[in-house]
């Protein structure tokens, strides 16, 4: 058992502590017996003071030098790094993720703060040739201003700092709320940045539920962009109160990734991929593979492989070594897996694997359900078009490539896809055709490479794009400045 931990909010470089008695717990969804934290629920008066200190920080951030914000990105991933064991262990307790992908997580935290500090110090701006004979023209890329991100628990390491780092090496500052379920991990994160010697308001955390705290931060008038990630119903309120402040909004939603199998694709890498971006961490990531649309002659013959596949991925505690899939993050969680299956079957689809409670001692004091495969659904069933985030794959059938693009299209979703063929022709077809953001060939839906850009098209985004050079395009304005000579 470990130490409860009663955590504070950060802010202008101070740990705040909450209202007494206003608290929640934090518990471990491997076993819901363990309190990890206590977390405070912070108030639009702590939002405000915490907006105040990134406002007056901006003023002198944004003027520090590239090279000296490089410097603290630098010693921020040096501190993770050392760090690696600890942190991947607490995201496996915090948020039920499997330990080896947990420390794999910290791992990648590094590679973005070492990426982005190199980013601190590469052009932010262009000549452009002016028309009046002795003029320069040229463009500067600077800062926003304070901004607020809102960041959810499936990657509690990766997904706040793909947002802050970028922000930070830009000259902007930071008002971030994570998820109350990572709270734990988000203490530890503010803990680096201070170790780093951040200035004091650069970064600050607020802590507590999203209906207080991510209101406040929306809604206030020194926060000037707002960076997400979570849920469509509440990314899209966000989006509609930033576009009436008429300040910059970036909404990262959510997916129903489907893996196209065609007749000629090897079977055995198909099956092996799809199973892993279905069920590891138990389905709970954006670009977790929801669907296998199979091309029907050989539907039998991937499933059965699937199931192969499906059975050899271990199922157990987070911090079990051995595991692959995990728990759930609350019970909530479960109901909604636990009623998306029933309604499968009342569509007239039916269970291949899985749609249960697991049983057994490990299980007794956890969030767990059983990967679970359902087969012939109506393709406007709602286990086939809406994001369940669990450990369900939906396999439905198509007779032709332009059918099986046809039905992967099919939701108000297009975050990521991948296509399993040796058909460079049905390859080149798909590439166009996919209503996707990010298009894999003989690869799995989930993941994307740091340095490259991240985001979907339709109800997956707002069409912006996170991580790599594409991060400068929201996080910095464009000023155009003409130069001319005395007369």
């Amino acid at each position: 058992m470990v130490e409860t931990k009663q955590l504070s909010h950060y802010v202008g470089g101070e740990w705040v502590a909450g209202p007494d008695g206003d608290w929640t717990d934090d518990l471990n969804p491997s076993d819901t017996s363990e309190v990890l934290a206590r977390v405070p629920q912070g108030t639009g008066e702590i939002v405000d003071r915490a907006a105040t200190d990134a406002g007056d920080a901006f003023v002198l951030w944004r003027r520090t030098p590239g090279p000296q914000r490089a410097e603290l990105l630098y010693r921020a991933a040096d501190i993770l790094a050392r760090l690696r064991d600890e942190l991947g262990e607490l995201v496996a307790r915090e948020v039920g993720k499997p330990i080896g992908e947990a420390t794999a997580e910290v791992d990648r935290g590094v590679v973005i703060l070492r990426y982005f500090a190199g980013e601190a110090v590469h052009p932010i701006g262009e000549v452009i040739p002016a028309q009046q004979e002795g003029s320069l023209q040229f463009t500067l890329r600077q800062p926003l201003g304070p901004v607020g991100f809102i960041t959810p628990w499936n990657f509690p390491v990766a997904i706040p700092l793909w947002k802050i780092a970028p922000a930070l090496a830009y000259g902007n500052t930071a008002v971030w709320k994570p998820a109350e379920t990572a709270s734990l991990i988000a203490t530890r994160l503010a803990e680096v940045f201070q170790e780093a010697e951040f200035p004091r308001g650069v970064v600050n955390l607020v802590l507590g539920r999203g209906s207080v705290v991510g209101d406040s931060i929306v809604s206030h008038p020194d926060v000037k962009a707002i960076s997400f990630t979570g849920s469509n119903a509440t990314g899209m309120a966000i989006g509609r109160k930033a576009a009436e402040r008429n300040i910059k909004y970036q909404l990262e939603m959510g997916g129903k990734n489907a893996a196209i199998v065609l007749a000629d694709a090897n079977l055995d890498q198909a099956a092996k991929l799809a199973a892993s971006g279905a069920m590891r961490y138990a389905g709970q990531k954006c670009t977790a593979t929801s669907r296998a649309v199979v091309a029907s002659e050989v539907a039998d013959s991937f499933v059965s492989k699937l199931r192969q596949e499906i059975e050899a991925l271990p199922l157990a505690p987070a911090t079990d070594p051995r595991s692959a899939v995990g728990p759930l993050i609350d019970q909530a969680a479960v109901n909604r897996v636990g009623q998306y299956v029933s309604s499968g079957q009342s569509s007239g689809g039916s269970l291949v694997l899985g749609g249960n409670l697991p049983r057994g001692e490990q299980f007794e004091r956890g969030y767990f359900f059983e990967p679970t495969v359902i087969l012939g659904v109506p393709h406007d069933a709602p286990v086939a078009q809406e994001e369940v985030f669990g450990p369900l794959l939906v396999v439905q059938q198509a007779q032709t490539v332009e059918e099986a693009i046809q039905l992967a299209n099919s939701t108000q979703f297009g975050l990521s896809v991948s296509l399993f063929t040796r058909d460079v022709n049905a390859a080149l077809e798909y590439i166009q055709d996919i209503e996707c953001g990010m298009v894999r060939i003989n690869g799995d839906t989930t993941g994307v490479d740091p340095h490259a850009p991240f985001g979907g098209m339709k109800g997956s985004s707002s069409h912006t794009r996170e991580q790599g050079t594409a991060a400068k395009e929201f996080f910095t304005e464009v000023k155009t400045v003409q130069l001319n000579p005395a007369s």
